[in-house]
């Protein structure tokens, strides 16, 4: 008896031939398999739903990846899918350990970005000398931490005056950390 998918069937041919009738009959077979391979995994439905179609989408645009060499189009298909849930779960046990360990670090936040007392002071004296269409970008940019896009969106400012607004306050605080200005106000 031919297993399913075995390379003497049509089947082999035709997916080793990446025709996409044959691709279409490989979902239709094992999908159930592919899928409840991916669920055992991953034990999350939606993940494993996402696995199997990543899987056989990476599989079909390989133009060599089966050949029928290989054997069955059900055992490479299981293959292929099982590896990738393995690969996705490893990955979110590296993401969830690199935020646990950030998490565990000491936040250490200085207030205006400089150890320096004495710098902070003149960069807290300057930044207060800018005006305020410069001033408020950059403090939202560099002590709230927020894009150029949530600053536009909630200054209900356009992008690219936002942008322009924290180059011209960048460069007249460099300037002026450069420079040692006194109290004057910039315009």
């Amino acid at each position: 008896m031919i297993e399913p998918g075995g390379v003497d069937d049509p089947l082999a041919d035709g997916f080793a031939a990446r025709e996409p009738w044959a691709f279409e009959e490989a979902y239709r077979r094992f999908g159930p398999l592919l899928y409840s391979t991916a669920y055992n995994v991953l034990g999350n439905a939606e993940d494993a739903a996402d696995c199997v179609h990543d899987a056989l989408a990476r599989v079909w645009r390989s133009s060599n990846a089966y050949t029928k060499a290989r054997g069955a189009v059900r055992s490479f298909l299981t293959v292929c899918v099982r590896n990738e849930a393995i690969s996705r779960t490893r990955s979110q046990a590296r993401r969830t350990r690199l935020s646990e360990r950030l998490a565990a670090e000491p936040q250490e936040y200085e207030e205006l970005g400089a150890g320096d007392p004495i710098e902070r002071d003149r960069l807290r004296a300057a930044l207060s000398r800018l005006p305020p269409e410069q001033s408020e970008p950059l403090r939202l940019a560099y002590f709230q931490g927020k894009t150029h896009t949530e600053i536009a969106a909630e200054l209900e400012t356009p992008l690219g005056t936002i942008k322009s607004r924290i180059a011209q306050g960048l460069r007249k605080l460099g300037a002026a950390l450069r420079d040692g200005e006194g109290p004057r106000r910039y315009e």
